[in-house]
């Protein structure tokens, strides 16, 4: 994890957006391609990406040697994170299994750190998943950012390419988010440099 007295107050903030559905034909990648081009455009993110679909873990609590591999090139990701970005679709009024089962695989990777939230479905929009996660964050004692994103409807908000169709909303929405996320990162960062959570 970035040492927060080298990097300065200020510094740019390591922040995985983690895409939570792995089903077949899913709509996660052109949110996601959305999401990335916002946390691209701007100075104070750094992101990298954990897909549950390339993500392979036992639902047992052994692991096998290809989980073993797994856990090896995902928990150094979400260990070096200084925030997150989680975007989830809605299935059956919550959030997917597979993105369950990545969160249940870590724990202090999570601590002390913020998390926001990004969710698409029906009519709902993907609002009932994220409050869901809200509690399982919480219990991972890590801080969910108030503003989220959703989508209505998710596949006619975009075009063929990917684009949305009205993008006003969505972008506003995203900036309030992001930097509340920004916010939290930043003071969590020194936070947890001058006092190690837990300790």
């Amino acid at each position: 994890m970035p040492n927060p007295d080298a990097l300065g107050a200020d510094a740019p903030l390591h922040v995985t957006l983690v895409v939570g559905s792995n089903r077949h034909g899913r709509f996660g990648p052109v949110v996601a391609d959305w999401l990335l081009d916002h946390l691209r455009g701007r100075d104070d993110l750094i992101p990298e990406v954990v897909d549950v679909a390339d993500v392979h873990l036992p639902t047992s609590l052994t692991p096998t040697p290809e989980a073993t591999a797994t856990l090896a090139d995902v928990t150094p990701k979400l260990e070096g994170a200084e925030a997150f970005v989680v975007l989830t679709p809605e299935y059956n009024h919550s959030f997917p299994a597979a993105l369950k089962n990545l969160i249940d695989w870590h724990f202090t990777e999570w601590q002390a750190k913020p998390v926001a939230l990004v969710s698409y479905g029906g009519l709902a929009g993907g609002l009932r998943a994220t409050e869901h996660l809200k509690q399982v964050f919480a219990e991972l004692h890590a801080v969910t950012v108030r503003d989220t994103v959703s989508f209505h409807n998710a596949g006619a908000s975009f075009d063929d390419t990917g684009r949305l169709k009205d993008p006003s909303g969505p972008e506003a929405a995203a900036k309030t988010m992001l930097d509340q996320l920004v916010w939290w990162g930043r003071a969590l960062r020194e936070a947890r440099a001058r006092h190690p959570y837990g300790a």
